[in-house]
């Protein structure tokens, strides 16, 4: 390949050459002063549907098509229950083999980072040497719950997983009762409960880095990160974006294929640091105004100065107005290149006000340490990003259609008009924190903890497996006002 493609499965992105690798055509996204290209299967593969320029946030799509119950299906909304244990079955009559299945599931539990002495190993021996009955059947439901509920949901506690606000639907999609139920019927114990094991990529290549490594320290790392992947959903679903905060990198996935990375700029350490989020994208924003929070109009005195000198507000791209009653000032920064959202923002609600944007400060993808905004995340090549997710989260079924969504939403991104384009096809968001994991380039390695949020999950693995665990999060939301383009 030459020098300045990238490839990522089947999207090819080019600077200013077009290779001949296609016939199918090429959609043109323009960015500052480079042009990219979205060209041959990748164009074949992204659903779409036509959008049209507006300067008022209207949706702009046409409704979804009925055919697709398993998008909708997917992103319903669960309620979780307050703790794990409410969804724990009752004691289930067990066979000699069947517990002898689960005893030797126990005895090589390690291999999934878990410690078998959590199970009650000796409990279950005991039982098992009794022969069937109630000791038996209570010692074995005890040791199978519990396995379940740490292989589906991980064994961290809650209170060790700092601004951890993701809620498993896990416990609600496979439960424990039904599992137990199926693994005694079909004498399959062994599988039904290996079955829960995460199945990412990343979480098998932790698994084999586990069984080969002699350092402790190393080894509760990594055990400390497979427990991660069992914090999240284990369908992730078809297409999301997922991006790990350490890393300061976004993946975007889709049927289980990384199509494109970005680099990222994540939150400060401190009460700015980026919380752990599970929440959907339901819109793409091109050419966003920015709302300035309080704590910048009064606090840091911008209101007196844009309503003080209109001039350098109309060249910075601020309006203000204050209410005569009240006086409250409100400033409101328009669309263009110097907005502090940049060119884009992801609309993907959620009590931390926390989304995804561009920036006009893209030099600073270029540091090292890329810690430096105020809670959201900022990323690389935002407008190209934001025209894939529009194709991507829309339906259209013909090339033609969908390359007609592709030069609308170029229209659109190029207009310098709000414009709201709504995603209908689901497009979760998993704004996740491992310190330990594949790279971009699928190398395994270590990422530095940013925030110190290892120190709580490694002690929790020192100490007795805790029961009647709760499946949220105590913790207060933060919301994150302030995302200003300057470190």
């Amino acid at each position: 390949m030459e020098r300045g493609q990238r490839r990522y499965g089947a999207l090819y992105l080019f600077g200013e050459r077009v290779s001949a690798l296609t016939t199918q055509g090429a959609i043109a996204v323009i960015e500052g002063n480079k042009r990219f290209w979205l060209i041959g299967a990748a164009l074949v593969a992204l659903p779409g549907a036509v959008v049209a320029q507006s300067s008022t946030p209207e949706n702009l799509l046409p409704p979804e098509s009925p055919t697709a119950p398993a998008a909708q299906a997917q992103s319903s909304p669960v309620t979780p229950a307050a703790t794990v244990q409410q969804i724990t079955p009752m004691v289930q009559e067990w066979s000699i083999a069947n517990a002898r299945a689960l005893a030797g599931v126990i005895a090589s539990i390690g291999s999934e980072g878990l410690d078998p002495n959590d199970y009650m190993p000796g409990e279950l021996d005991a039982a098992i040497a009794t022969g069937p009955g109630e000791s038996l059947n209570q010692a074995a439901s005890r040791s199978f719950a519990w396995l379940v509920e740490d292989l589906r949901d991980g064994r961290t506690p809650m209170e060790a997983r700092k601004q951890w606000f993701v809620v498993d639907p896990d416990p609600d999609r496979y439960r424990t009762a039904d599992i137990m139920a199926e693994a005694l019927a079909n004498r399959s114990v062994a599988d039904s409960l290996m079955a829960l094991a995460p199945e990412h990529p990343d979480y098998a290549a932790l698994k084999a880095e586990l069984a080969s490594a002699t350092s402790p320290a190393k080894r509760k790392l990594i055990r400390a990160n497979m427990d991660r992947w069992r914090w999240l959903a284990k369908d992730l679903g078809q297409q999301y974006l997922i991006t790990n905060v350490p890393e300061y990198q976004l993946r975007l996935t889709v049927n289980d294929k990384i199509i494109s990375t970005y680099r990222t700029i994540v939150g400060k350490p401190g009460r700015t640091a980026t919380p752990q989020l599970a929440e959907t994208v339901e819109g793409v924003i091109f050419n966003p105004t920015w709302t300035v929070p309080q704590s910048i109009v009064k606090g840091e005195g911008l209101g007196a100065r844009v309503l003080g000198n209109p001039g350098w507000a109309k060249a910075n791209g601020y309006r203000g107005s204050r209410d005569a009653k009240t006086g409250f000032v409100t400033v409101v920064q328009q669309p263009g290149a110097n907005n502090s959202l940049g060119l884009m923002k992801l609309d993907m609600p959620n009590p931390h006000a926390i989304f995804l944007h561009d920036t006009p400060a893209r030099n600073l993808f270029s540091q090292e340490n890329r810690a430096l905004s105020h809670g959201c995340i900022r990323t690389e090549r935002a407008q190209e990003l934001a025209i894939t997710l529009a194709i991507l989260g829309n339906l259209a079924n013909t090339p033609e259609a969908r390359k007609a969504a592709a030069d609308e939403a170029v229209a659109i991104s190029t207009s310098g008009k709000y414009t709201r384009v709504p995603i209908q096809k689901s497009m979760p968001v998993y704004i996740t924190y491992f310190t330990m994991g594949r790279d971009i380039e699928g190398r395994l390695r270590e990422f530095s903890d940013i925030y110190g949020r290892d120190a709580p999950v490694l002690a929790s693995f020192d100490k007795p497996r805790q029961a009647n665990r709760a499946r949220a999060t105590s913790e207060e939301a933060v919301e994150i006002v302030d995302d200003l383009q300057t470190t």
